[in-house]
């Protein structure tokens, strides 16, 4: 098997446009600059983990103003996930991918507790699996691993409830998809999860 391509769903950091259901707790400004924090997070430890290229795929696209002054390392890949609802953005980047022979791991931004182990368990787990999906506590998931296209993952999801990671894995198992689920981890997303945000970003808890 090909090392796997890593592609980070990403939206841009922009005032009032990301996190907001924390901006009660932050405000506009520092709710986005905790989504670019997580967002550098995320491609610091994909970059990391080393086990294959690593890709953005931004909302919008790299060109647009609302990316400037968001440093990556040049070596990155940059794709824009274009029209659609989360489905049909996921499904065409996994497709573009997995057309190539190249397994994809397709990761989001919302989890600081994400390391390096949680990618290489991952590309593990795709060697003896169809696919593979680390779950969040909130019912998402932020990591879906898979060899083989499937849209049925993709298409009339109950995307932001806590169905997505119990649905996706139901619907792997009934086409016969041999699945690895790897332990949880907690995203950020309300004010009450400000409280998993390590100390030392400088974002405090919710009172």
């Amino acid at each position: 098997m090909k090392p796997p391509r890593i592609i980070i769903f990403a939206k841009a950091p922009v005032a009032g446009q990301v996190k907001t259901r924390l901006i009660p707790a932050l405000g506009a400004e520092r709710a986005a600059a905790l989504a670019r924090r997580m967002f550098q997070h995320t491609v610091d430890v994909a970059v990391a983990a080393a086990i294959g290229p690593v890709e953005v795929c931004a909302a919008p696209d790299r060109s647009d103003p609302a990316w400037h002054g968001v440093e990556v390392p040049a070596a990155l890949a940059w794709s824009a996930q274009g029209d659609g609802d989360l489905g049909m953005r996921m499904a065409r980047a996994a497709q573009r991918t997995l057309a190539d022979g190249q397994a994809v791991l397709l990761i989001g931004t919302d989890c600081p507790g994400l390391q390096v182990r949680h990618l290489h368990e991952a590309e593990a787990g795709l060697r003896d699996h169809d696919a593979v999906i680390a779950p969040t506590t909130d019912g998402g998931y932020f990591i879906l691993g898979l060899k083989q296209h499937l849209p049925a993952i993709f298409e009339r999801m109950s995307w932001s409830t806590r169905e997505v990671a119990f649905q996706t894995i139901a619907r792997l198992a009934r086409h016969r998809r041999s699945v690895r689920v790897q332990p949880m981890l907690r995203d950020v997303d309300e004010a009450a999860d400000l409280k998993w945000v390590p100390a030392e970003w400088g974002f405090p808890p919710a009172a």
